[in-house]
């Protein structure tokens, strides 16, 4: 056994794969489930690793289980800090992917399962695991999609999806990071709005629908390299691949194996890929959880809402007056090429089941990224490019062997990156607009006008993923002193408390929403709207009384004492949060209801 961290990291990035590709082991599933596994498997083997092998490394748990006596002199065994590794990446896939534990067993033939050094490792991975035990996960009950311009809705083109994850960044801790990172509120109806909006709309926009486009954006349209890149870097979720932490941990490997470190003078050996990939990972888990608290924060809509609702005649959210329309800007038919349904034929693209802004991808990539740049060297707050990339790699959505939705195999692609791993994070953010899935500024700020090109600007990191994932990175490094990543302090709270898993605690009736937290979008609807809307209501119905009294009844409130919302059981005797499911699905088919379990985590 060469390297156990390389091994184990392989075995953790195939569970994430067979995950998304078999129906009957489907756990841990989406980009924010999947990063949180992936992260915890990675920390328990550094805590093992450290734990058994010292060399004055800081342990990541706080406290850390005690480590095992030194043996008695030979010919007794010496402690295995492999092992140690083996028993707390075996323990944690096991119960993050049980369904896959034979698998897992399978792997350990190299390792000795009975010793000390294996426990030991079994009982870290277990104490990080029962620290996690109260996550939120995947589930969408409760959620609220507004009707409000600019907000969040459902993909016209996917009626059936969900709202993936849309209370696990406001009530999840973080992994590593002192700080809880945003960003600032990202541009509505402004001339930075207009420009991204028309770039998206060229560059995004299905094949089939080029034609449509004003002559303007029709001679901005996306390339045939545009549409190359958009696919490369999206493993979103698809068959046979996985999520984008798996495609970034393939790359960093490539880096890990390959790379010289100018700290060391060597490629990494087993003692620094445990720090590397724990940094890498860490960063990736505390990405997921930021960045997704940030989505459902300030709960954006995607390119395919704004671009079909631009005109303010279209939407819930339209006037019942005359407005002006302004058709120019939008296109009620527009539709994005979508991310990619690799290996899923006659499935349509998609647009992902969450808020668009920040994007995941840029989050993701630049945080993983970013700190391996500075573990090997690179300062901290150095944006420009570097030599760490391995002389080409090869995604997974152009391997030569993987199907676009029409079953046609797409041919082997080798992509090289003279830019290294700066050029890979400018790279994987941009992708998401030539797949018509994010606007510009979900990943950064940008300079240029109407007639030319928009350009990366990241003189401002509170605009957009890219920004969000460089903080995240510096902060886990330098909370970390380089060394290795160390646990964010108990007082740095998400948000949302999740309620304790205790039978007999409190419930709330209906989960805290993201969005109205200090700072974020907003409520759903406007109390004042929905009063508004209630008095109409009311008198229609011709209520009796005044009408104080019938908006009470429309509320729900207490006008004569017993009066309720037509249709709605008082909120003393509504279901309890999490078991129910928001309102506006309680009307759908089951089949619609059925859409978003597949991502809750296995407890």
């Amino acid at each position: 056994m060469q390297d156990s961290i390389l091994f184990w990291n392989a075995v953790a990035l195939e569970a994430n794969r067979v995950s998304h590709s078999d129906p009957d082991k489907r756990q841990q599933n989406g980009p924010t489930l999947s990063s949180r596994a992936i992260a915890i498997v990675h920390l328990a083997m550094y805590d093992a690793f450290v734990g058994i092998s010292g060399g004055g490394l800081p342990r990541y748990l706080n406290p850390p289980p005690p480590a095992p006596p030194a043996p008695p002199p030979p010919p007794a065994p010496q402690l295995s800090a492999q092992d140690a590794v083996a028993g707390a990446a075996h323990r944690t896939l096991s119960r993050l992917y049980n369904a896959q534990t034979d698998f897992f067993n399978a792997q350990l033939g190299c390792f000795n399962a009975g010793s000390v050094s294996f426990k030991f490792g079994e009982l870290v991975g277990q104490t990080l695991l029962d620290q996690r035990a109260n996550d939120m996960d995947a589930r969408d009950c409760g959620y609220i999609p507004s009707p409000k311009r600019g907000r969040h809705r459902r993909d016209p083109d996917n009626p059936g999806q969900g709202f993936n994850s849309a209370f696990y960044g406001a009530q999840t801790n973080t992994f590593a990071v002192m700080k809880r990172h945003t960003v600032d509120r990202p541009p509505l109806d402004n001339v930075k709005y207009l420009r991204a909006l028309r770039d998206v709309r060229a560059r995004g926009i299905r094949p089939d629908l080029t034609g449509t486009l004003p002559t303007a954006l029709f001679n901005r349209r996306r390339s045939s390299e545009n549409t190359l890149v958009g696919i490369y870097w999206a493993y979103d979720g698809a068959n046979r691949l996985g999520t984008p932490p798996r495609h970034y941990n393939q790359i960093i490997r490539q880096v890990a194996m390959n790379v010289i470190n100018p700290a060391t003078g060597h490629i990494n050996r087993e003692a620094e890929n445990a720090r590397l990939f724990a940094f890498v990972n860490a960063a990736m888990g505390d990405a997921g959880i930021l960045a997704w608290e940030q989505k459902y924060c300030h709960d954006f809509w995607r390119p395919v809402v704004g671009i079909r609702e631009h005109d303010r005649t279209l939407g819930p959210a339209a006037p019942h007056l005359a407005v002006t329309t302004a058709f120019e800007d939008g296109d009620p038919g527009w539709l994005p090429l979508g991310a990619p349904s690799t290996n899923s034929t006659g499935m349509k693209n998609f647009t992902p089941d969450f808020p668009s802004y920040p994007s995941g991808h840029a989050t993701f990539g630049a945080a993983a990224f970013h700190i391996t740049r500075m573990f090997y060297g690179i300062s901290a707050n150095n944006k420009s490019n570097d030599s760490l990339s391995p002389d080409f790699f090869v995604s997974d959505e152009f391997n030569g062997g993987n199907r676009d939705n029409d079953g046609t195999v797409r041919p082997r692609h080798t992509r090289f990156f003279p830019g290294g791993l700066w050029q890979m994070i400018l790279e994987n953010a941009t992708s998401r607009v030539f797949l018509g899935v994010h606007w510009i500024f979900d990943a950064f700020d940008f300079t240029g006008g109407d007639n030319g090109p928009l350009n990366p600007s990241l003189n401002d990191e509170r605009i957009g993923g890219v920004g969000l994932g460089l903080r995240i990175a510096r902060d886990i490094f330098a909370h970390g002193n380089g060394q290795g990543p160390q646990m964010t302090p108990t007082n740095i709270v998400p948000p949302i408390i999740t309620p304790a898993a205790d039978a007999n605690a409190p419930m709330p009736t209906r989960p805290a929403q993201p969005a109205e937290v200090g700072g974020c979008a907003g409520p759903a609807v406007d109390p004042s709207a929905f009063q508004a809307t209630a008095i109409s209501a009311a008198r229609k119905r011709g209520a009796k009384g005044s009408a104080k009294k019938g908006v009470a009844k429309v509320l729900g409130k207490k006008a004569t004492g017993k009066e309720t919302v037509e249709g709605e059981t008082s909120e003393q005797n509504q279901e309890p949060w999490p078991s129910g499911i928001s309102q506006q699905d309680r009307d759908q088919p089951s089949s619609v209801k059925g859409a978003w379990p597949s991502g809750v985590s296995q407890k």
